[in-house]
């Protein structure tokens, strides 16, 4: 059996017990046949203090590389999040571009290459991760390396028309053709794909799998999912834990609605918090009978857009708390950092009510994580984005589009009074669903076309 390599930008290590999910997938399928995982190290050093650390935990090997701030500042913030990400996420107006930061961005890879080169064996299979490692195989390749090589995206892919408007397409894009397999969330990330290696760079197409400078290239989606036993577990096992004991204290027998997501411009958070707190004005009678709790751990704050956004959705919440709050009751619970997954698991577990409403994301596992965290007797009701993969998988939840303010307001009214039976029959289909479908269905489906079969 081939050895897989795993290489990300980010390593889940061994003494890392707050890793999520596709950490879980990744150390499962490492550990089938023995592997290796390499990324950076987080840590950032002077150029002459840089070190490969190695170490090894079972069946599995560690390699982390440490990076300077500069090449953290041009490849991390600057080229992958200033640029690459709001571009990915439809946003181009947000995007910001400089021939300097995408220089860097490429030296980051290139270092990449030359650093996991050494390590490679012919028959291994390589699965690289997300859209900081893009240009990956094409540097691999150019150091020799035959193995075969596959990449996943794990955020959206927006249509050429968008695509283009990115000064160095050209030259970002065609690296792609360098992998054997190129996996993304959904059909129509799949098709924008195509599309563009089509209409831009001119490649052939036969079937799935398109050729470009000689190499052939299956491009396909892999809907990313969920542990969906263990989060089922996990909301059980841990109804006794202070922290969910203290939450459910604080609501008194009120509703809760929730909503978890990463603090980030594409999770249409002050469109979310506008939606509820128009809710409370259009809806006297749930006044004071229901409770939001939005979890969004800050990310990227050395970015000046996050702190502003930061900032924006402080200033509604508490104007929304300030206008309609009670001596025993805020409407909006506004919480600014992260929880173990077994506690998130909890909340979900107690809540009647998942908001989940970005303006685009690749899939969004807070809406699968819900779901399967429900009890099957009386579970709640999800109320989902039709811009998140998510909602392709998950049909039964209450759709909504969170650029419709009236919507958003009757969505939340119609999943806080949806009868149980129905909530029962929505939540059966989507949970079966999630048992099928789930994290480690999705690993050994990408691994296996990556194998060829």
């Amino acid at each position: 059996m081939s050895r897989l390599v795993v290489i990300s930008n980010r390593v889940a290590q061994p003494r890392e017990t707050r890793a999520g999910g596709l950490a879980a997938a990744m150390r499962a399928a490492l550990k089938e046949a023995g592997g290796l995982w390499f990324g950076w190290s987080g840590k950032l050093v002077a150029e002459g203090e840089r070190t490969l650390h190695r170490e090894s935990a079972g069946a599995i090997d560690y390699a982390l590389l440490d990076l300077t701030r500069e090449e953290y500042d041009a490849y991390y913030l600057g080229f992958s999040n200033r640029t690459l990400w709001p571009l990915l996420h439809f946003q181009p107006t947000v995007m910001q571009y400089s021939r300097a930061q995408y220089a860097g961005y490429r030296a980051v890879n290139q270092l990449f290459a030359q650093k996991v080169a050494p390590l490679l064996r012919d028959d291994d299979h390589v699965w690289v991760h997300d859209y900081h490692l893009i240009p990956l195989a094409a540097e691999l390749r150019s150091l020799g390396v035959g193995a075969r090589i596959g990449f996943f995206l794990h955020i959206p892919l927006p249509p050429p028309e968008l695509l283009v408007t990115l000064p160095c397409h050209l030259d970002l894009m065609a690296t792609m053709g360098a992998y054997d397999l190129v996996g993304v969330q959904v059909k129509d990330d799949a098709s924008a794909l195509f599309r563009y290696f089509l209409g831009v760079l001119g490649t052939s197409r036969s079937g799935d799998v398109v050729e470009l400078g000689g190499r052939q290239t299956r491009i396909a989606a892999f809907p990313i999912s969920i542990d969906t036993a263990e989060v089922a577990r996990q909301s059980q096992s841990v109804l006794g834990n202070a922290a969910i004991r203290k939450l459910r204290a604080s609501l008194a027998d009120r509703k809760l609605a929730i909503g978890v997501d990463r603090l980030d411009y594409s999770k249409g958070l002050p469109r979310r918090f506008a939606a509820f707190g128009r809710f409370l004005a259009e809806h006297r009678e749930w006044r004071s009978r229901v409770s939001f709790l939005q979890i969004a751990p800050p990310s990227r704050q050395e970015v000046p857009e996050y702190r502003e956004l930061r900032s924006r959705l402080e200033r509604s919440a508490g104007a929304t708390n300030g206008r309609y709050a009670e001596p025993d009751w805020v409407p909006i619970r506004y919480v600014n950092r992260s929880f173990a997954q077994a506690t998130l698991a909890g909340f979900y577990r107690i809540a009647q009510l998942a908001l989940v409403t970005p303006l685009r994301d690749g899939m969004n596992l807070v809406a699968k994580e819900f779901v399967a965290a429900q009890s099957p007797d009386d579970p709640g009701a999800l109320v989902l984005s039709c811009f998140a993969g998510a909602a392709l998988e998950l049909p039964q939840a209450i759709i909504i589009n969170p650029y419709d303010p009236e919507r958003m307001v009757e969505g939340i009214e119609q999943g806080l009074t949806m009868p149980r039976n129905e909530r029962r029959e929505r939540w059966a289909a989507m949970f079966e669903h999630l048992l099928v479908r789930d994290i480690n269905a999705w690993r050994r489906e990408f691994l296996a076309a990556l194998e060829g079969d």
